[in-house]
């Protein structure tokens, strides 16, 4: 076989533009004090931090500003931030470090490639997904995020009682990640649905862009199951 045929799907094209001078020096001068680097293989997350706490793992920060209000809110949590665009991780870096937010690191990297390899089993206290691309064509479903197969990956790396949090503004997404998660054991949903409100999230950009166009907001807030014979 070719390696086109081995090359995996992505969910997320590179449409980034120019840094401003601001992001790149964040880049520069704070990801090597706030950022992970990770090349492959298992982390030791708590080394990361300098300290053992509940470890969230938060999938497509975007700006930032919604991670940073939750790592300032809830400091007996650790929070790593990974993301694929680097104004974005900017911005953040310079959050961080303005706010001394030590509860929080960054990663540049693939979120699937990352739970994938370098999470281990039963690790994550929670795992955080908020407005992924929706990719509302239908030939496009296949390159969203929120797969059966990611969906097990994410339940084997949270700890039990440990939390999936999604949102989308797309009601279709919205249904897709219910129809999925409901075929998923490991993961139980304690509202029987959509949760009544965001819970911890605070409101992001790409929420008030959507409500902006008329759209709705679900979350979807899961949680894994001791085992799956409780199911």
């Amino acid at each position: 076989m070719s390696q086109l045929q081995h090359r995996p799907i992505r969910s997320f094209v590179r449409r980034e533009g120019r840094l401003t001078a601001g992001q790149q020096r964040a880049l520069d001068r704070l990801y090597p004090r706030y950022g992970i680097d990770w090349s492959g293989g298992q982390i030791d997350l708590a080394a990361c931090f300098g300290r053992p706490a509940p470890l969230v793992l938060d999938i497509g920060f975007g700006d930032g500003d919604a991670l940073a209000e939750m790592a300032a809110a809830l400091p007996h949590r650790n929070y790593l931030g990974v993301e694929v665009y680097r104004s974005g991780t900017g911005r953040l870096l310079r959050r961080i470090d303005s706010e001394q937010l030590s509860n929080l690191r960054v990663m540049l990297a693939d979120a699937s490639e990352l739970l994938r390899d370098g999470i281990a089993s039963a690790s994550l206290a929670g795992v955080q997904l908020f407005f992924p691309d929706p990719w509302t064509k239908k030939r496009h479903h296949k390159r969203r995020i929120v797969q059966a197969d990611w969906l097990a990956q994410v339940a084997d790396r949270l700890q039990p009682g440990g939390f999936l949090h999604m949102a989308t503004d797309w009601s279709d997404y919205a249904e897709w990640m219910l129809s999925l998660t409901d075929a998923e054991p490991r993961l139980e949903n304690p509202h029987g649905g959509y949760a009544p409100d965001a819970g911890d999230r605070p409101e992001t950009r790409f929420e008030r862009r959507g409500l902006r166009k008329g759209h709705g907001v679900y979350d979807l807030m899961l949680r894994r199951v001791q085992s799956a014979a409780l199911r």
